[in-house]
């Protein structure tokens, strides 16, 4: 609840472990006034408050929640607008706030600003999940004036940040090189992360990143912030280290080329802005934020999920139903739950045997499917085993009849040469038309085919020469493509609420927990080499759980098939290798593998995970996973280093056990006759305390690359 005290009003926004607090001075301005831990004694943010002020605190202006262009601030604004009558000043005061229980662990705080002299208004938005200590927040923009104003700048969240050395922990990458971890000390200025892609916004930066107050971010200890933008398409990510030394935080849709018309009483709504804040390092921040979105945001976060064999690397572009029918019988054979039938079956006039003709054509391709898909859907299900299928429904080739037939649907400048990304482009999802056609996609497969059990959606394509012939203002175009997609995904999900979709972009190129709301799963990247792979999930699981994360065997890489089973294991499992061409060792191998998942995903996909080794710095990597009443856990570690002796020399500490319990371990995931070269001792049986403060070698070398170890308690 807000209060009142003698300098005025005082408004937390409190969760389990974390605070932010504001509050309205005598001249009616908002303020941040705390960033941290939360305290017990609310009266010591007041106090918090006093000793910034002895200690030369700013007057007031640069820590607002919802910085203003044009007036009294000077950095960076988190707004900023042209008036009806073409003033671009803005001064937002504080007129009033509420508190509202969404439920148990949820409380909603809503803040309401004005400017004193125009009808414009901002309300601030802070849900606060309690014990998750994960906030979200964003801003709903109103105005009444005599005319459009149009919206410059128009940020999600607005932190500011007291400290004196603050680190940031970014990531860039392309396809193929995904999540590549920078870390450096901030400077004075601004420090900008961005994209301007359009779609498939990820590519180059993804929308993920962590700030630690003191020292560079560790797993285990000190303050540390992870954050994220829940939006589709182009983001803004502002750092800026002002004078005082302190640290503040703008994020939002980017406003580049983005400048927004807001008509008189029209309500703008602002993505969210999440972050959660942590005491205890990196590893307990990625666990609350892990827990949320299982509980909160990813679709069926705290369901199951569906093993799968992909034709991709069997057959590309090459197939037809014998073949496919073959591969059902594979999928029978290896036990996985899901055959999935990948890029290529589709279109006539423009047959889509390659990356350049089809998309956009969305009927079973009759040369290779004479008698369409449900002919292969039919023998799916006489086998008992589930249908999924592959469609980039955003996208089309020049060489299509779609685009042929409607080249206004297409975004593309008309008086320009067109330029391609993978020799495709973007359909103009801002036009109702387009919606509907993208929807009728999606519809009529499962017209068609009933049983049909998983989409996998792709969209390999960023926007060049934006231009939309349906709109009137073209800088709207970047915010209501992103629209257009969300009103897409919600049809679907109103009409198909449970049926498993990946988000799949040629990687990680779109992932973002305001897509999650409709995916169960996303696509990390194309590069399945599990060497690179434990590299890649490493960093992702800083910010999405393991039952998020779309995990394929395939024969990128040299490791033994082991190996890139046991990678795949630490998510969500799936195979992209020709299984007739395996060894009968691997075969068996392959089979009881799925058979072991099976009794271990649970702890996989809803357990807590702990990082223990990391890749970066040892010659091996272990990470583990714990179910909630500590009774079971799985330890995964691998070799990363080809170097003469490499390997666990030395015990590894365990994390996230009960002290108290007691637990026997075993090896699994073994070739078959292969006997485990760990060591235990006679009962088999460890306490928890001497596992977390001692430790257990998981004899990772040369000889044994990849390990995994089950412990499970008995008592």
């Amino acid at each position: 609840m807000s209060y009142t005290v003698a300098s005025g009003q005082v408004i937390p926004i409190e969760t389990k472990n974390s605070a932010m607090v504001l509050t309205v001075d005598k001249g009616h301005l908002l303020h941040v006034s705390y960033f941290g831990k939360k305290l017990e004694d609310k009266n010591d943010y007041i106090q918090f408050k006093q000793q910034l002020q002895q200690a030369g605190d700013p007057s007031g202006v640069s820590n607002a929640p919802y910085s203003t262009a044009g007036s009294r601030n000077l950095f960076e604004p988190a707004i900023s607008v042209i008036h009806a009558d073409g003033n671009t000043s803005l001064a937002l005061q504080y007129v009033s706030s509420s508190i509202k229980k969404v439920s148990d662990d949820i409380v909603e705080t809503s803040v309401q600003l004005k400017d004193p002299v125009y009808d414009f208004k901002v309300t601030l938005i802070y849900r606060a999940y309690q014990t998750e200590n994960v906030v979200e927040q964003w801003a709903e923009i109103l105005q009444n004036e005599q005319g459009d104003v149009r919206l410059n700048k128009f940020a999600s969240a607005n932190l500011y940040w007291y400290g004196r050395d603050f680190w940031l922990k970014q990531y860039h990458g392309d396809w193929a090189r995904e999540m590549q971890p920078e870390v450096t000390k901030l400077s004075h200025g601004i420090k900008t992360l961005d994209t301007k892609l359009g779609t498939r916004a990820d590519l180059f930066q993804p929308p993920i990143f962590m700030v630690s107050n003191g020292k560079a971010p560790e797993e285990d200890q000190g303050e540390v912030m992870l954050g994220s933008i829940e939006w589709s398409g182009n983001y803004r990510i502002d750092l800026e280290l002002d004078n005082q030394n302190n640290l503040r935080v703008i994020a939002g849709m980017n406003n580049f080329a983005d400048a927004y018309e807001l008509a008189p009483g029209k309500l703008f709504k602002t993505p969210r802005f999440l972050y959660t804040l942590s005491q205890k390092g990196t590893g307990k921040a990625s666990r609350d934020l892990q827990a949320w979105a299982r509980k909160y945001r990813i679709l069926d976060g705290q369901g199951s999920r569906l093993t799968l064999l992909n034709n991709w690397e069997t057959t590309n572009f090459n197939f037809n139903e014998e073949k496919l029918k073959a591969i059902l019988g594979d999928t029978k054979k290896l036990g996985v739950d899901l055959f999935l039938l990948d890029d290529g079956w589709f279109g006539n006039k423009y047959p889509r045997n390659d990356d350049h003709a089809g998309l956009g054509d969305w009927q079973a391709n009759k040369k290779k499917l004479p008698n369409g898909i449900q002919a292969v859907v039919k023998q799916a299900d006489q086998m008992g085993v589930k249908f999924g299928i592959w469609i980039e429904p955003e996208m089309v080739n020049p060489k299509s009849e779609l685009y042929e037939n409607h080249p206004d649907w297409v975004i593309k400048q008309p008086n320009r040469p067109e330029y391609y990304f993978r020799n495709q482009l973007v359909l103009d999802l801002s036009n109702p038309k387009v919606q509907d056609f993208v929807f009728g996609i999606v519809d009529s497969l499962f017209i068609k085919n009933p049983t049909l059990a998983y989409i996998k959606w792709d969209c390999n394509a960023v926007i060049y020469n934006a231009y939309s012939a349906h709109l009137k203002n073209q800088s709207e175009l970047y915010v209501e493509y992103v629209r257009g997609l969300y009103k897409v995904l919600e049809r679907i999900r109103a009409k198909y609420p449970k049926v498993p979709m990946m988000l799949c972009s040629g990687g990680g190129g779109r992932v973002d927990y305001a897509a999650l709301k409709y995916f169960t799963e996303f696509w990390p990247s194309d590069n399945t080499d599990p060497l690179e792979r434990i590299y890649l999930q490493w960093e992702y699981s800083y910010f999405y759980p393991a039952i998020a994360s779309a995990n394929h065997v395939t024969n990128w890489g040299s490791q033994p098939i082991k190996y890139k089973v046991d990678v795949a294991m630490m998510g969500k499992l799936g195979f992209d290798i020709p299984v007739s061409k395996l060894k009968p060792e691997e075969l068996t191998f392959c089979k009881d593998a799925v058979k072991q998942y099976d009794q271990l995903s649970d702890v996989i996909w809803h357990g807590d995970q702990y990082r223990l080794v990391s890749p970066w710095n040892h010659d091996f990597a272990s990470i583990m996973y714990v179910n909630t009443d500590k009774s079971k856990a799985v330890m995964f570690s691998y070799l990363v280093s080809n170097r003469y002796d490499a390997g666990s020399e030395l015990p590894v500490k365990l994390k996230g056990l009960d002290a108290h319990k007691h637990y026997k371990i075993e090896e699994v995931n073994l070739y078959k006759g292969a006997k485990s070269k760990i060591k235990l001792n006679k009962e088999n049986s460890y306490s928890g305390s001497f596992l977390m403060e001692v430790g257990f070698n998981p004899v990772v070398n040369a000889g044994r690359s990849s390990v995994v170890l089950v412990l499970t308690a008995t008592d």
